[in-house]
């Protein structure tokens, strides 16, 4: 490993924005939490590529899809809160439930790996303050806005805008998500919500896993007029790994695979999502049938192999984030676990030194990579829990 990496490493190891490894345990493995101390065939996430990664804090994403009926998407976050909390558990000598900076910081004294927990999807609320407040006693730490579908009160970037950014009832969720100290995470919000988000909030945003959209125009990436207010607010996009919103490339791949499909008269298949296990029954799985298992598409794929993203890639956005909202305001989100493919020399949670390498071959500081590993991170931890006025965290005996 280099040397400056090793170094930054020690001082400011990984706090990463969003894995989620939760679905994939649901998906693969019924919520089995064994198995987690060595490689696991069909994840990027395990105990010894975090290590080797540098990995010193993980916001596990607590997913479930954004169309399913909200009290169904009520009980079934809370299954994976509960998976977190039960893998911590399995591992205590390696993972710690984390929910302040302060317990970050106590992780690493310890040689563990802190675990906080982020909700992707504020469909997962049912609209609810109190089910709101009943996550962050469980340690909930993050609410991302929307999915891929718009709430009654927050616009998503799938979809077209129907209340203007946020409506009253989302101002009122945003301000009481600060209040009780959740972070406000604009991560698959529309544009229009970022900047509403914005006007209304008085701590620091996160963006948990989103890029760039000067560098390539996905809607899933953050507009260079939203990174610039990152410095008034203090909050930090935290730079994504994910091919298609890295690459303007694959972007065109997967633009072009689509037509083809739907110019076939295939049907666009989509990720399922799995029956969770119900006691004493574990359900079979089942993974959606990729291209390459469509005989239709043989002869489109021969002629068009996926191009494949890059750490030079991944690097483009953080320097252009850097460039734009400042070195104080980036951080890194890999979305582990979450997208099938990954950039070459990314493809699990062992590559951060890779990527902190190539820019520490363009000339980053080891102070700046600090910022961009953990420094960043853990400040704005700390100022959304100085500005709470009712932190609702689980109690901890360290505390």
């Amino acid at each position: 490993m280099n040397p400056l990496v090793a170094d930054v490493l020690r001082n400011a190891p990984v706090i990463d924005g969003h894995n989620d490894l939760p679905m994939q345990l649901r998906a693969q493995y019924g919520y089995q939490v064994d198995g987690l101390d060595q490689v696991r065939a069909g994840l990027h996430t395990d105990l010894p590529r975090l290590r080797a990664g540098g990995v010193g804090a993980q916001f596990w994403s607590v997913y479930v899809p954004s169309d399913l009926p909200e009290p169904e998407a009520v009980v079934a976050t809370l299954e994976q809160v509960d998976a977190v909390h039960r893998m911590a558990a399995a591992y205590p000598a390696d993972l710690a439930i984390a929910c302040t900076a302060a317990d970050v910081r106590r992780s690493w004294a310890e040689g563990k790996i802190a675990s906080l927990i982020g909700i992707e999807g504020g469909h997962s609320l049912a609209t609810s303050l109190g089910v709101l407040r009943a996550f962050a006693r469980l340690g909930v730490r993050y609410v991302t806005l929307t999915h891929n579908n718009n709430t009654s009160w927050a616009d998503s970037a799938a979809e077209e805008p129907a209340v203007d950014g946020l409506n009253d009832a989302g101002r009122a969720i945003v301000r009481e998500m600060q209040r009780v100290g959740v972070l406000v995470d604009l991560s698959h919000v529309a544009p229009v919500t970022m900047h509403a988000a914005l006007d209304v909030v008085t701590a620091p945003v996160i963006f948990s896993h989103s890029s760039a959209r000067a560098v390539n125009d996905h809607r899933r990436n953050v507009p260079d007029d939203v990174l610039a207010r990152l410095a008034g607010n203090g909050g930090v996009v935290q730079v994504t790994f994910v091919p298609v919103f890295v690459s303007a490339e694959v972007m065109a791949w997967h633009g072009a695979l689509r037509e083809e499909t739907v110019r076939l008269g295939l049907p666009v298949v989509e990720e399922p999502w799995p029956a969770a296990p119900t006691p004493g029954v574990t359900p079979e799985r089942a993974g959606p049938p990729q291209p390459k298992d469509r005989p239709e598409l043989a002869g489109w794929l021969a002629a068009n192999p996926r191009p494949e993203a890059t750490i030079t890639d991944v690097a483009d956005h953080i320097e252009h984030a850097r460039d734009v909202a400042g070195v104080d305001h980036i951080g890194l989100g890999g979305d582990y676990d979450g997208t099938d493919t990954l950039p070459v020399g990314l493809e699990d949670v062992s590559g951060y030194p890779r990527l902190l390498s190539e820019l520490a071959d363009r000339g980053w500081s080891g102070p700046d990579l600090e910022k961009l590993t953990g420094g960043n991170m853990l400040r704005v931890l700390q100022v959304s829990e100085d500005v709470a006025e009712e932190p609702l965290w689980p109690p901890s005996p360290a505390r």
